[in-house]
């Protein structure tokens, strides 16, 4: 039985003692009032007629008496109405009519006399016994007024007090078990029974309550548990960290993130990036990789300072007390997603990660300006031992033997090797500091290539090497600094015979690519070559091939050198891994379109 049937029939239990009450209310009040209206219809009215019957007797020397008497005489025989009364009223007829007939003895008048006490005093005892019939009927009343009031009060008042509770208690019982729910208590269950809305809502509270019990201890609930745990290590990691689902909606950002961005994290989550970026730098900066190449996997893992990016924080420095720019690397990772079953992999989304590098580029530039001054310090004593080396060689000092002439040419070696270095040095110390200074015009590929040739003949000469040269006639002038393009030639063709064995060959040729209107320097030797797990590093800074014999050439930093050269005029440089008997390195410099 539903909650809404029970009420209503409580209300109509209580519309029912109501009505039993005013029925019988009205019963026996209407009972009262016919008794009383009985004796005021009947027995009084009597009265009255013999009252006036006995006035007129008495007054019988008047000539209107016997009419009054006839006018009350007639009514009273109208108006019998108890047992005895009419036979007295028929007596009182025969005597008032030997009375009008001149029957005027004392004994005519003692019968009529007789007769209207004998009518009153019915009257007065009917009256008297219709009283009490109706104090009767009202102590019935009281009675059953009484009676039935009480037993409907203890009704009444047993439902005020049990009703209330009724209502309120599974009220009460369902308030308790939700907040044992929240307090995370999932075994807590309400145990009224009812089959009313009570009981169905009891028995819904008890499943969702087993549910949530059964959900605690599932696999989601651990993972929910790991997603919020990983949400606080994103929070609390120093590094900035974005997250993109795969249509480019912000879905997480820390709070590094957001300081840099310069934005709130409410203002910035379940945001289209792009909208952002359009009103903010950094991010339109930090997303270039995710709109530019959304469908290639990337690891954008800064290496160099051209990679760096340049942030202003606003969060304050210990040591001065306000903000202040900072490096950071940029590392935008592809998140992929395999689902079972499937052999390709679904793009979920992007992380963007800003890592601070700023102390770490603090260091390296404090190790590059100490390079380039001690680089710098070097050459001025090395460029006076060449030239005492020089004067020392001129017969007019004096003659030399052959001894002395040897301790020469390895001081001499050994100097030429130290300007190299320090070259090298300098020209790194100029790189990593970002003041490579170029000037760009158009240079003839044969130049670059004569130059180089021209500076390491002597070289090639004392191995017995044949530089095999293939620079076809009609090439087009590329846009470059002569200077620099040269030195990675002459690089590449210093690597070339360092690694090469006597009498061998090394070829340099220069070619067009049409297809992307650049020129390709190519420089091929046959020594031993690169493995393959050396490959990628050959262009790192201060990374030595291993020699087959265990030694190393070199210092490290020319190949890196020369990256960071031919980057800088816009062209290409790599290895050819399909190379495999020596090793062959090129670059490629965009074709000049100046006139």
């Amino acid at each position: 039985m539903s909650i809404k049937t029970k009420i209503s029939l409580a209300l109509t239990f209580l519309f029912v003692i109501l009505l039993m009450l005013g029925g019988l209310s009205a019963y026996y009040l209407n009972r009262v009032s016919s008794d009383a209206g009985a004796i005021l219809q009947d027995n009084y009215i009597s009265l009255e007629y013999v009252s006036a019957m006995q006035r007129a007797l008495t007054d019988r020397p008047n000539p209107d008496a016997l009419t009054d008497f006839e006018t009350a005489l007639s009514g009273q025989e109208a108006n019998v109405t108890e047992v005895s009364e009419g036979r007295a009223t028929r007596l009182l007829r025969r005597a008032f009519d030997q009375y009008r007939r001149g029957a005027t003895d004392s004994l005519t008048v003692g019968r009529i006399e007789q007769s209207l006490l004998t009518i009153a005093d019915l009257n007065r005892q009917a009256m008297i016994r219709k009283n009490e019939t109706a104090k009767e009927t009202s102590r019935q009343a009281l009675k059953w007024l009484a009676l039935v009031g009480t037993a409907s009060f203890l009704v009444l008042f047993s439902f005020i007090i049990n009703f209330p509770g009724y209502i309120a208690n599974p009220l009460r019982e369902l308030t308790r078990g939700i907040r044992e729910v929240a307090s995370r208590n999932f075994e807590e269950r309400l145990h009224f029974r009812s089959e009313d809305e009570f009981g169905e809502l009891a028995r819904s509270f008890n499943s969702m309550a087993q549910k949530l019990d059964e959900f605690e201890h599932s696999n989601l609930a651990q993972v929910l548990h790991e997603k919020r745990r990983i949400e606080t290590l994103i929070q609390i990691m120093s590094e900035g960290i974005i997250g993109l689902d795969e249509n480019r909606w912000i879905l997480f950002v820390n709070n590094v993130a957001c300081r840099l961005l310069g934005a709130e994290q409410s203002a910035l989550l379940g945001r289209y990036a792009p909208d952002l970026a359009a009103q903010n730098d950094l991010l339109r900066t930090l997303i270039q990789d995710v709109m530019s190449e959304p469908d290639v996997a990337m690891d954008n893992t800064a290496r160099d300072g051209r990679a760096l990016l340049k942030i202003y924080d606003p969060a304050p420095d210990s040591a001065e007390g306000r903000g202040k720019e900072g490096y950071y690397h940029r590392r935008t990772h592809r998140v992929e997603v395999t689902r079972t079953g499937e052999v390709s992999a679904e793009l979920a989304g992007y992380v963007i990660v800003l890592e601070n590098v700023t102390s770490y580029k603090e260091l390296d530039l404090a190790k590059t300006n100490f390079i380039a001054t001690v680089s710098h310090e070097l050459k001025t004593p090395l460029a006076g031992i060449k030239m005492s080396l020089k004067l020392l060689e001129d017969a007019r000092v004096g003659a030399l033997n052959t001894e002395q002439q040897s301790l020469l040419a390895h001081v001499r070696a050994d100097a030429d090797r130290l300007l190299n270095l320090t070259a090298e040095l300098l020209n790194m110390a100029q790189v990593e500091s970002g003041q490579i200074q170029l000037k760009l015009r158009p240079v003839a590929p044969a130049d670059i290539v004569h130059y180089a040739m021209h500076a390491l003949r002597l070289q090639a000469e004392q191995k017995q090497l044949r530089i095999v040269e293939s620079v076809p006639d009609g090439l087009p002038p590329v846009l470059a600094d002569a200077e620099k393009a040269s030195w990675v030639l002459v690089n590449f063709l210093s690597n070339a015979i360092r690694h090469s064995a006597n009498e061998g060959i090394v070829e340099v040729s220069v070619a067009l690519l049409a297809d992307e209107n650049r020129v390709q320097f190519k420089v091929r030797d046959y020594g031993v070559g690169v493995r393959p797990e050396h490959q990628p590093l050959v262009f790192e800074r201060y990374f030595k091939v291993p020699e087959q014999a265990g030694q190393s050439g070199g210092t490290g930093l020319g190949l890196a050198i020369s990256r960071e050269f031919i980057g800088s005029m816009h062209g290409q440089i790599g290895l050819d891994a399909e190379v495999t008997d020596g090793a062959a390195f090129y670059f490629r410099l965009p074709v000049s379109t100046i006139a």
